[in-house]
């Protein structure tokens, strides 16, 4: 509107010019004008005066009617433009208010919005103002934003889940690992992380999950150290807990783990085999009914109410009763009685009656006398006499090996008999003979690694019997 407004402006001026050059050229015409023949007459000086004040008049009116027209155009102009300034700064309030409204929440402080601002503060048009779609741009930004981000966070979770695998796998390839199961290992991990570079989203990242992978070859590897180990049985640690297997054994266990957290718990041990020799009670030791070679499994009183497994599997070397335990005792008693008795009994009885009548009464008269006399004479005598004998085994055993025994060798092969035949003796006839708090001396065979817990808890052992 402004523009067309300078337009017109132009156009009266250049008619203005037009009116005021037609006026001068009409002093001096470029056309020839035919003039009469005959002689010139000299125009006189009043009427050159005359023409010149005429002239003079018209050009005074003719810049006098311009000066009205430009003042009129210039006010016309002037009250358009102010309407036009007003209605483009009203136009300018109202897209700043439509900026404000569209750039909110996260867009409340984004460049973009200072930059619109300033745009439409910079407007010489409500044409130019109402070319500015801000909803457009409020939305396209919202969505660069969010794209943005997006972007961000799937770098972010790319970088976090490459770390990860990363660590993950480290300690795997730290072992000193076989050339087979060390080339699938880095072929994994390769693997994983091309899947993490070529992920798209956030959640695609998310999803890939390197412990699947670790899970076999980490079985791989603990297959490799079973078959490597040189004993013929290992053992399987998790945590305080472990267990002896055999070979196949320890293999079958492991196959059977589908959590790799749960598999990571585990260590694998060689079983070296070691004899510890412990003294218990008879009752802590399956009663002393164990032979050479039993095999059997150790346990402990740790507290008051709780037992705890120490050892999985152990082997009876040797079980020995005590000296306490190892006395025969031998008694003999003799009586003798005598008893003498004699008896002598006297009696005696003495009666008499009288009974006589003077006059009217009548007066009887009685007297009676008993006499006892009784003797009695006792005698006993008991003579009794104990003897008890009481041989110490140990103590034979000392005589054997000083040679002051006769037939030591028919001796050594009842004691070597001893025990067994006293603990065969009870099974059968149902009967203790042995006290269960008795000592007994017991040698097991053992992996090296649970003595240590043997020995921590040697005051409160059970050995069992393993049977079946």
């Amino acid at each position: 509107m402004a523009e067309d407004i300078e337009e017109k402006i132009r156009r009266l001026r250049e008619l203005g010019k037009v009116s005021v050059e037609e006026r001068g050229e009409s002093k001096t015409p470029s056309v020839p004008v035919a003039r009469p023949s005959g002689p010139t007459r000299k125009p006189s000086r009043l009427g050159r005066l005359r023409e010149r004040e005429r002239r003079r008049r018209i050009i005074i009116g003719a810049s006098i009617l311009a000066i009205i027209i430009i003042a009129v155009v210039v006010g016309v102009y002037i009250t358009y433009q102010n309407r036009a300034a007003k209605q483009l700064e009203e136009a300018k309030l109202a897209k700043i208010a439509e900026v404000n409204k569209y750039f909110t929440g996260e867009l409340q402080n984004d460049t973009l919005k200072t930059q619109l601002i300033n745009q439409i503060s910079r407007a010489q048009s409500v044409e130019e103002l109402e070319k500015i779609d801000v909803k457009t741009l409020a939305e396209q930004r919202k969505a660069q934003l969010e794209e943005e981000k997006r972007q961000k966070e799937l770098q972010d979770a790319k970088t976090v889940k490459l770390s990860e695998i990363e660590q993950s796998f480290e300690l795997l390839l730290s072992q000193p690992l076989p050339a087979d199961i060390k080339s699938e290992a880095i072929q994994s991990l390769n693997q994983l992380k091309e899947r993490v570079n070529s992920a798209e989203t956030k959640d695609e990242v998310l999803l890939i999950d390197p412990n699947p992978y670790l899970l076999d070859l980490w079985r791989k590897y603990y297959y490799y150290l079973i078959d490597a180990t040189p004993t013929q049985k290992v053992i399987l640690k998790k945590g305080v807990e472990k267990s002896i297997y055999t070979k196949p054994e320890a293999k079958y266990v492991l196959s059977k783990i589908t959590d790799f957290a749960e598999l990571m718990q585990y260590t694998i041990e060689k079983a070296e085999m070691v004899q510890v020799a412990l003294v218990l009670p008879r009752e802590n030791v399956n009663g002393a009914f164990l032979s050479s070679g039993d095999k059997v499994k150790i346990f402990a009183q740790v507290n008051a109410t709780s037992i705890q497994k120490i050892a999985d599997e152990g082997y009876i070397t040797t079980v020995l009763l005590l000296k306490d335990s190892g006395e025969i005792s031998v008694s003999e008693s003799q009586t003798e009685s005598n008893n003498i008795e004699s008896s002598t009994e006297t009696s005696y009885s003495d009666q008499y009656s009288e009974s006589y009548a003077p006059g009217d009464q009548s007066i009887t008269y009685e007297q009676s006398k008993d006499e006892s006399h009784s003797t009695t004479q006792s005698s006993s005598q008991t003579i009794t006499a104990s003897y008890t004998y009481n041989v110490a085994l140990s103590e034979i055993l000392k005589a054997i090996a000083a040679n002051k025994i006769a037939a030591p060798d028919e001796v050594k092969e009842q004691l070597s008999r001893y025990m067994w035949k006293v603990f065969g003796l009870e099974q059968d006839t149902g009967l203790m003979a042995t006290d269960p708090t008795a000592k007994v001396l017991v040698i097991v065979e053992v992996p090296a690694e649970f003595v240590e817990d043997i020995l921590k808890y040697r005051n409160a052992l059970y050995i069992t019997k393993i049977v079946g």
